[in-house]
């Protein structure tokens, strides 16, 4: 799982240009949706609007995981996922990169602060954390908690929009296999939902970040694409290609996995190999593509 650490309330790991009327540019090939969402609770923290445009990412384009720091992408990259805090590439496909689930280590003390009521937390009332990572789960176990917190990554969404991004991967989609059932898959599932919407309204696309548990529900929840980590590694290509007719962005970190999807899916779908830190050049930095 790579590791690193951008500024506050962006992520530190992975597991793993203004808009006009939500409407975005294409500064990659791409195809041009319109969809129209409404919202009737005007406490939602989705903004109501009569229609937004959106363009998806083509199936097998050369990609690149640069979560970790921007750089130049290599030669040929058509698409690039950043993190939300980095510029987009110009004239390429960018995915803003959002920890929606969980806290930055060092943006805890914020949420204490501010929303110390939406953090995760035990029976003694201590956080509950994913201790592999430092992060503390955000509370996505009633609609009202579900509604605030739309409100406040909903805003890291529209800065992507507003930064020239043209979709959004919000991360630990699965936060609930962490959390000791105080979560559960359709608490995390009603929540996408508020983030899909909102990401639409901002004229972004929206990538379903792992969590083959959850692809039934995909159409629901208004994913558009599938960004999957290490699904040569754990043989879930084929379950992410199948769901997103091959629109699948895949990332793998060990060469065993690497192999896997390339051999099964290289001519499909779009997948990089990087090394666990998600480096610049220099040091660990390893990309290669199929």
């Amino acid at each position: 799982m790579p590791k690193h650490s951008p500024a506050p309330f962006h992520r530190k790991k992975s597991a793993r240009v203004a808009l006009a009327a939500g409407a975005v540019t294409a500064l990659g090939a791409g195809l041009l949706f319109t969809q129209a969402f409404a919202s009737g609770d005007p406490t939602s923290g989705v903004p109501a609007t009569s229609a937004a445009k959106f363009t998806l990412p083509k199936p097998n384009q050369p990609f690149d995981y640069q979560i970790g720091g921007a750089y130049t992408p290599p030669k040929n990259v058509a698409v690039v996922s950043r993190d939300r805090a980095a510029k987009p590439a110009r004239g390429l496909y960018n995915i803003c990169y959002v920890n929606a689930f969980q806290t930055q280590p060092d943006a805890l003390g914020w949420w204490q602060k501010n929303h110390p009521d939406l953090l995760l937390r035990d029976g003694a009332k201590k956080p509950v954390r994913d201790e592999d990572w430092g992060e503390v789960l955000l509370d996505t176990s009633t609609a009202n908690k579900r509604t605030r917190l739309a409100k406040i990554v909903g805003g890291w969404i529209d800065g992507c929009a507003k930064r020239g991004f043209q979709a959004v991967e919000p991360d630990n989609l699965d936060s609930f296999e962490r959390s000791g059932k105080r979560l559960t898959a359709q608490h995390n599932a009603a929540f996408a939902k508020l983030l899909a919407q909102r990401a639409h309204a901002a004229g972004l696309a929206i990538g379903q970040k792992n969590t083959t548990d959850l692809l039934p529900e995909r159409k629901k929840i208004g994913f558009d694409f599938a960004v999957a980590e290490e699904c040569g590694q754990y043989k879930e290509c084929g379950d992410y290609a199948t769901a997103y007719a091959n629109r699948v962005y895949a990332i793998e970190y060990t060469n065993s996995g690497y192999d896997r999807a390339c051999k099964g899916w290289g001519g499909k779908l779009s997948i990089v190999q990087r090394d666990l830190d998600v480096s610049a050049p220099g040091g660990s930095y390893r990309h290669r593509a199929c």
